[in-house]
């Protein structure tokens, strides 16, 4: 069993706060499983949140990935032997491989801070399952609403989930199984992967799906943009569903209904 150690955050520096709106705004925050700010998500966020003040949190935003203490960060947080992995990113832009026990007790804190921000719902940043987390306000999982939502646009058609680790494919298969009806098959790319080759690794992975008979297809992590979509619908020639896209509309919805 892994001694999990992590500290509480009681410090501000990695809040960002949405400088357009004023405090009194209604705000969402937006607690990601790596570390905030999500620089690559809000050019995405903002414009499905208007009149939202937006407020950020990491549940790695304590630990260190520099030097000598990164390789001890990252064997702490890694998955326990066999478990599938979490994947999300970091501040500067890479990616890190998440175990859910020593990760859910740092969203725990991260949701807490959102929280005491002023956030009237907090959406999690993570297409993962998840346990309960403690939250005085609405706290929000992107995975169901991802979920339900895309359940209830394919019907019976047969769907493509596209994810981010090989080592997440079966896992991801299996539980969108349990889901839908129809057949469902995954494919991999990395979307926090080398930026001159990304949006080719997610076309063709987008394309071996729809060339294996797939109708629609599920951009299943938070990481993947709309660009990225973009490229996936060009290369496969099929209808797209995002769910950094999905999971913030149903947020913005909630927060309306908060405020």
């Amino acid at each position: 069993m892994r001694k999990d150690v992590h500290a509480v955050d009681d410090m501000d520096t990695t809040e960002t706060v949405d400088p357009e709106h004023p405090a009194g705004a209604p705000a969402l925050g937006l607690v990601t499983i790596g570390q905030a700010p999500r620089a690559d998500l809000r050019p995405d966020a903002e414009p499905l949140l208007p009149g939202v003040r937006l407020i950020e949190h990491g549940a790695l935003d304590a630990e260190r990935f520099d030097g000598a203490a990164e390789a001890a960060t990252r064997r702490l947080l890694a998955p326990e032997d066999g478990e599938a992995p979490l994947v999300s990113r970091l501040r500067d832009g890479r990616s890190v491989l998440l175990g859910h026990g020593a990760i859910v007790p740092r969203i725990t804190d991260a949701v807490a801070r959102a929280e005491r921000d002023g956030a009237a719902a907090t959406l999690l940043l993570c297409t993962g399952r998840f346990p309960a987390v403690r939250a005085r306000r609405p706290l929000l999982f992107a995975e169901p609403l991802v979920q339900q939502a895309v359940a209830a646009t394919v019907g019976t058609d047969p769907v493509g989930i596209v994810c981010p680790h090989p080592d997440q494919a079966e896992d991801v298969s299996q539980r969108w199984a349990e889901l839908l009806p129809g057949r469902v098959q995954a494919a991999t790319a990395d979307p926090y992967g080398p930026a001159e080759r990304v949006l080719d690794d997610i076309a063709a992975a987008a394309r071996t799906l729809a060339d294996r008979g797939s109708s629609w297809l599920v951009l299943d992590c938070i990481g993947y943009t709309e660009q990225m979509r973009t490229a996936a619908q060009r290369a496969a020639g099929r209808p797209v569903l995002l769910a950094r896209a999905i999971a913030v509309r149903m947020a913005a919805e909630v927060v309306a209904a908060s405020a």
